[in-house]
């Protein structure tokens, strides 16, 4: 893990967007460094969230909305039975594994978001009752959508891991930075 660092360029409104959503990517990978599978997976609040599951989530979240963009089946679609498995570890999985995805989804984001012609083009909501029937919206909002998503999660994520170990935000952002310059 290494600690954010933007990467877009003044007046470059899609690096600039990518940064923010990196931003809190960066927030809640940083809330499982150190801890142990068994810490990660655990649920020390009244919540049934747990840090691992977080990460699993606002990945499988990601990829859902990078496949709406792009208008392709979502390889990872959860249904009603599976719905709860979307926010724990099953079948063996581990951090290293969910991590490793979520940083190809963040690829393929980025690859994405760099490509399409315009951040107003467009693509359909899907179909849920909180969403107007038939709307489009547009790539920007879908980055803005995703800030949104995994900073509410790097939130719940930061009083998972202080209920864990007692380390905030800014003791797991020192302790990165220190074993980034190593």
């Amino acid at each position: 893990m290494v600690a954010f660092v933007p990467v877009g360029t003044p007046g470059d409104e899609r690096g600039t967007l990518l940064d923010f959503v990196e931003a809190q990517r960066a927030a809640l990978r940083r809330a499982v460094l150190g801890l142990t599978e068994e810490q990660a997976a655990s649920r020390p609040t009244a919540s049934e969230l747990s840090l691992s599951g977080l990460l699993k989530h606002v990945a499988e979240v990601e990829l859902g909305w990078l496949r709406f963009a792009q208008q392709r089946p979502n390889e990872r679609e959860r249904t009603e039975e599976t719905w709860s498995e979307g926010f724990r570890l099953v079948d063996g999985e581990t951090v290293p594994e969910v991590l490793a995805f979520w940083a190809d989804v963040a690829k393929q984001t980025e690859e994405f978001v760099r490509s399409v012609p315009s951040l107003d083009d467009t693509f359909p909501l899907p179909v849920a009752p909180w969403f107007p029937k038939d709307a489009r919206v547009t790539v920007r909002w879908m980055l803005l959508h995703l800030v949104q998503e995994a900073g509410r999660h790097a939130g719940h994520a930061d009083i998972l891991r202080e209920s864990v170990d007692g380390k905030g935000s800014y003791e797991l952002i020192a302790a990165e930075a220190e074993a980034v310059a190593g």
